[in-house]
């Protein structure tokens, strides 16, 4: 078995596991749908058990879970791993549904720190941290913004909606006391610009939810967002630190962070 799949399995393993803290699940012929009981929505996967039996999978295998998640009032939404599924695209697309194939990176490289601008703090932060809606905010006003070309949203934006989502950012906070999630912000003298956070399951970590605030960005500091993650995921025990790029560009920023690809995520849904 080649090296790179090899490290794919224990993603696998993973991708099935986080969910189940925060969600229900259904089984549904050969998938596994999360109902998400937190305040972001998943989405269904083929059984973590299953691997290589892509053949029992039809496009009306996919359009049960589709109806079912309509029936709860969740997006249409499918994710796996393209190496360890094959054929499983040209199955999801079948049934009308628009499918995206990102980049897996793992860790491999140590590129030193990835420092931040000088006027730029990158620092992890603790669950009574009292920058925590800052940090989320510039966050979600970086993801409502996408791509990573320099925008005018900046600290008026950030200092206007912080305060706005409290049992979000309480939610947050509890999960960072109870270790299922590590969040790292970055900082001027004005306030929190771009944050992000990584998972830690045993032996392995996903960076997740990296954004930079549009008025900050191509200035380094999402590369050092994620050098700080990686660190701090290597300092709780993890082996393997993993993430999807959403684009090849953004994969080019992880790049200098060290991380190279090993594979693709998929992620599906409905094209509406």
């Amino acid at each position: 078995m080649p090296t790179t799949v090899a490290e794919l399995y224990p993603i696998e393993s993973y991708y099935d596991t986080v969910p189940r803290a925060s969600a229900t699940v259904e089984t549904i012929g050969p998938f596994t749908l999360f109902v998400s009981t937190a305040d972001f929505p998943f989405y269904a996967r083929p059984a973590a058990g299953a691997i290589d039996t892509d053949t029992a999978i039809r496009p009306a295998d996919v359009v049960a879970v589709r109806t079912r998640q309509r029936e709860l009032g969740l997006p249409e939404a499918f994710e796996w791993v393209d190496e360890l599924r094959p054929g499983l695209v040209d199955t999801v697309r079948a049934t009308g549904m628009a499918v995206y194939r990102l980049p897996l990176m793992v860790h491999r490289v140590d590129t030193g720190s990835a420092p931040a601008p000088p006027d730029v703090r990158v620092r992890m932060l603790t669950a009574d941290d009292p920058d925590l809606p800052s940090v989320q905010t510039a966050i979600g006003l970086g993801f409502t913004t996408p791509g990573t070309s320099v925008g005018a949203v900046g600290d008026r934006e950030r200092s206007a909606a912080e305060a706005t989502l409290p049992d979000v950012h309480r939610r947050t906070r509890e999960r960072i006391a109870r270790g299922d999630v590590a969040l790292a912000g970055a900082f001027t003298d004005r306030g929190a610009v771009g944050g992000g956070s990584h998972s830690p399951r045993d032996d392995v970590s996903e960076i997740t939810g990296v954004a930079t605030l549009p008025a900050y960005r191509r200035r380094g500091i999402g590369a050092a967002v994620t050098a700080r993650l990686t660190a701090d995921a290597y300092r709780r025990g993890v082996g393997t630190c993993f993430l999807s790029a959403g684009s090849p560009a953004i994969g080019r920023i992880y790049a200098r962070a060290g991380f190279r690809r090993i594979g693709t995520a998929c992620v599906a849904g409905a094209p509406a």
